[in-house]
Formats: C-alpha cells, sequence, structure tokens
C-alpha cells in the first residue's frame, strides 16, 4: 500500500463498535425472520361424528393430542370448511379442533319448527363435543358466531380457556354501527313476516356470495375461493336450513345485551389475549378490536389489511401471528 494512503487508512475504535453493533441486529433480524417463517410438517387432519345429546356433531381434528388444544369456532354462515387452510398451518404444532355447529356444515339439522336455535343451544352441543372428547383445557379462536358461541362456554366453564384468539368476533358495542345495533334489534322484536321475509333473504345465494364474501374484497376478488361460498350454499338449499340461520339473526340481539358478561369474565380472568382483526371489515369494525383493551390491557393487538373472512384471506399470516403468541405464552408459562 501507498505510504501516503496507509498513513490516512485508520481504523477508529468507533468504527469498529459501529460494526460490530451493524452485525448483532442484523443477526438478530436475520433469526427473526427465520424463526417467523420456521414451517412444521402438518398433520393429517380427520374428520369425524360425535353423538352428542343424541345429535350426530361433525369436527375436523388434527395433530396430537397435548396440553395446547385451539378449538376454532366458526361463524356465519360457514362451517368448520372456513379453517381448511388454517388448520395444516397449526397442526405440525397443536392438537386442532374445529366443529360444525348443530345445524350447519355437516352436523345434524333439527328442523326449526321443533328446535329453536339459539347461542345457548350451539354452545352448549361444543361444550358437550369437547367433553366427549375429554378435552379439559383449550384455547379458543372465535370468530363472527364464534364470540356468542365461545363466551357462552367460557363463562359456563371459567377455568378452562387457556387463551383467547379474536378474529372479528363482537364483545363490545363499539365494534358495531348503530345501523347495526338497529338491525339485530328489530331482528329481534319485529317478528312480522316482512321482517322475517328480509332476513330470510340474507340467507340467499346472492347474499351470501355478494354481501358476504365478495363483500369486502371488491378490488381483489380473486383472492376469495369460491369453495367457500359454494360449501356453505349446499347446506342452504332449503326451505327449512335457511330458518335455521334466520333463527339465530333473530336471536343474535341477545349477544349485545350478554356484552356485559363478557367483559366481566374477561377482567376477571385476564386471559391471554390475541386479536388478529381485518379492519376493513364494514359489520365489525375494528373499534370492536380495540375496545378489548379496556378489559384485557395486556391482549396483543394486530388490525390486518383484510375483511371480515380474514382467515380466508391471509391464513399464512393469522398463523403466523399465532404460533408466535403461543410460544411465548408457552415461555411465560414455563418461566412461573
Amino acid at each position: 500500500m501507498h505510504p501516503d494512503i496507509q498513513k490516512n487508512f485508520k481504523i477508529k475504535p468507533a468504527h469498529i463498535i459501529s460494526f460490530i453493533v451493524f452485525l448483532l441486529v442484523s443477526m438478530s433480524t436475520l433469526t427473526a425472520k427465520v424463526y417467523a417463517a420456521d414451517a412444521v410438517w402438518p398433520s393429517k387432519t380427520t374428520y369425524k361424528y360425535a353423538n352428542v345429546n343424541g345429535k350426530k356433531i361433525f369436527y375436523r381434528e388434527a395433530g396430537t393430542q397435548h396440553k395446547q388444544t385451539i378449538v376454532l369456532l366458526h361463524g356465519y354462515p360457514s362451517s368448520s370448511h372456513s379453517y381448511r387452510e388454517l388448520i395444516p398451518l397449526l397442526s405440525g404444532r397443536y392438537h386442532v379442533i374445529a366443529p360444525d355447529y348443530l345445524g350447519s356444515g355437516y352436523s345434524a339439522r333439527p328442523s326449526p319448527d321443533k328446535q329453536k336455535y339459539t347461542f345457548d343451544l350451539l354452545a352448549k352441543y361444543v361444550d358437550g363435543l369437547l367433553n366427549k372428547l375429554e378435552v379439559n383445557n383449550y384455547s379458543l379462536y372465535i370468530q363472527d358466531f364464534g364470540a356468542p358461541v365461545g363466551f357462552r362456554m367460557l363463562l359456563n366453564n371459567p377455568n378452562k380457556l387457556d387463551a383467547l384468539i379474536v378474529q372479528n368476533g363482537n364483545a363490545y358495542l363499539e365494534g358495531l354501527t348503530p345501523a347495526r345495533q338497529a338491525f339485530f334489534k328489530t331482528a329481534n322484536q319485529d317478528k312480522s313476516q316482512e321482517q322475517q321475509a328480509k332476513l330470510y333473504s340474507f340467507t340467499s345465494e346472492q347474499a351470501i356470495i355478494n354481501k358476504q364474501y365478495l363483500r369486502d374484497v371488491q378490488n381483489n376478488t380473486q383472492i376469495m375461493n369460491p369453495d367457500s361460498w359454494t360449501h356453505d350454499l349446499h347446506f342452504l338449499q332449503t326451505k327449512t336450513d335457511r330458518l335455521i340461520q334466520v333463527q339465530l339473526l333473530q336471536d343474535y340481539y341477545n349477544n349485545l345485551l350478554d356484552y356485559p358478561k363478557w367483559q366481566a369474565y374477561l377482567r376477571e380472568h385476564q386471559p391471554p389475549t390475541l386479536i388478529v382483526w381485518g379492519k376493513n371489515d364494514p359489520a365489525f369494525i375494528a373499534q370492536g378490536a380495540k375496545a378489548y383493551l379496556k378489559d384485557v390491557p395486556n391482549a396483543e393487538l394486530h388490525l390486518l389489511d383484510s375483511g371480515h373472512f380474514t382467515v380466508e384471506e391471509k391464513p399464512v399470516e393469522v398463523a403466523k401471528y399465532i404460533v408466535n403468541f403461543m410460544d411465548k405464552l408457552a415461555l411465560k408459562n414455563t418461566q412461573k
């Protein structure tokens, strides 16, 4: 090296320290990315029936049964089919159960003329299924109808919950616009044939496709798998099938009245809570996600660029949040 260049080429201690810090940060970032992207081969999903209180309840199950069981509760107008992409992403690490409610999917569907459908009834049968399977503790994933089913289960068995995962599942009036609140109240209190016909129309093919699945993804409809609504509509072919869902829409206002009970449960028990909420949902708006922090301030909140059916749009992103959340929870439990 030329003497003049060698004279001017001096490595200062500050440069060495800066380089070491850069190297450590880079390694840390790389490790985090590898960890977040680390994949585990899925367990084969099985498709089963259980006799619960004399009725056949269908459920999907995957993963080895151990301490970490995740129960996936579906929304309207769907079934456990909603979780067909999420289950394989979780089943390599956890025991996963996804039931069809009584009256939905492949489960039994007693006539609504003889059996009144309420959220109390749905929760009773999911509880019965878990008891049948001897699942004594679980983490609960709640979405849409899954929230009122899940919170009823928690009130009945407050100590069974390991963790709560909320995806567009309301427990606060802040999550519903005034118009939406009025809709549920009218659905419950107006028994006229005109109102019944209006609710019945919401179970039609065009309503299910355009006002449910495609409503939130108008600029990117290709992201939604048509299998989702095709599967749902298969179970909404008859008047009896559709009236089951009408009765649940009529009962939904009772959930709003029960919100204070659910909130009291959260305040008292402070369950570890992950919130992964599609912020583009105009029905269950993002304020409903933020409202959980009033009662469980340590909840982990993520607002995703997705809609009501976030698990259809972003199953991998949801799965990553769940895995990271559950890993942190497991680590915390081992340190107690």
